[in-house]
C-alpha cells in the first residue's frame, strides 16, 4: 500500500528550510486566537458579531442558549484574547469584534469550510 501522506525518500532542501525557519514569526498569538475559536460556543459568538456590528450580553445568551453569566464568561475570555470588545451603555453590557481582522478570519474560515462542504458532496 502507497502512503501518500510522506515523501517516499528523505530529501531536505537546507536553503529552503533556512529561509522558512528565518522568516517564522512567533506564533503564540497566532496560537492564542485559534485556542479561543477552537469552542464551538466561543466560534458561533464571534460569528454572530459578524452579523451584527454589536450585541448585548443578553441577546449573546438567548442566541447560544444559555444564560447571561455563561455568555458573559464567553464574551470575557473572547476580549481578553483580543477578538472581541466591550462597551457599557446605561446598564447594558454590548460587545463588538476586536477590529476587522477579526471579522475577515471569521468570514474567511466560514467560506474556507462551505467550499469544503461542496467539495465533500460534489468530489
Amino acid at each position: 500500500m502507497v502512503n501518500r501522506d510522506t515523501c517516499d525518500v528523505t530529501v531536505i532542501h537546507e536553503e529552503i528550510v533556512e529561509e522558512v525557519r528565518g522568516t517564522l514569526p512567533e506564533v503564540g498569538g497566532i496560537v492564542q486566537i485559534f485556542k479561543a475559536l477552537a469552542d464551538e460556543t466561543r466560534l458561533k459568538i464571534a460569528y454572530s458579531l459578524t452579523l451584527k456590528e454589536e450585541l448585548c450580553v443578553c441577546d449573546v445568551a438567548a442566541i447560544i442558549g444559555s444564560s447571561n453569566a455563561t455568555a458573559s464568561h464567553h464574551l470575557r475570555y473572547l476580549r481578553e484574547n483580543g477578538l472581541a470588545k466591550s462597551e457599557k451603555k446605561g446598564k447594558m453590557v454590548y460587545y463588538s469584534l476586536a477590529d476587522h481582522h477579526v471579522h475577515d478570519l471569521l468570514s474567511i474560515s466560514h467560506d474556507h469550510a462551505a467550499e469544503g462542504d461542496d467539495h465533500d458532496h460534489n468530489g
